[in-house]
């Protein structure tokens, strides 16, 4: 049987690209959110694995746009600015530590996370 291979990629690279394509949002205006629900919905049938990181994913999306709303509404008071870093940060982190954790075969779940999937 042969082995599955998302888009003719190593599927631990796959998911580690998967988390690292988050980071896209940073250079393409919502890329970083486009490409891995892309990239989930396209594989989520054919993997376990894949489906379960593109959950995660997907759960940290949905959760760090209502800490951007919530700090945009802060800003009003002056507050929201530490959000907006703050979230921006921790959308670096979390990408690079998911990442390199899909890469090794781990399964990690995002700090912070709102479950929604």
């Amino acid at each position: 049987m042969e082995k599955f291979r998302p888009w003719g990629v190593e599927e631990k690279a796959f998911l580690m690209l998967m988390h690292l394509s988050q980071l896209l949002g940073y250079v393409i205006p919502l890329a970083g959110i486009l490409l891995p629900i892309i990239m989930w919905a396209t594989n989520k049938d054919e993997s376990e694995e894949v489906d379960r990181h593109g959950r995660i994913i997907l759960n940290w999306l949905i959760s760090s746009c209502i800490y951007y709303v919530i700090s945009l509404i802060l800003l009003l008071v002056y507050v929201g600015v530490i959000g907006l870093i703050a979230v921006g940060i921790l959308t670096i982190v979390f990408a690079i530590i998911g990442g390199v954790k899909a890469n090794k075969g781990e399964f990690w779940n995002y700090p912070l996370s709102i479950k929604f999937l």
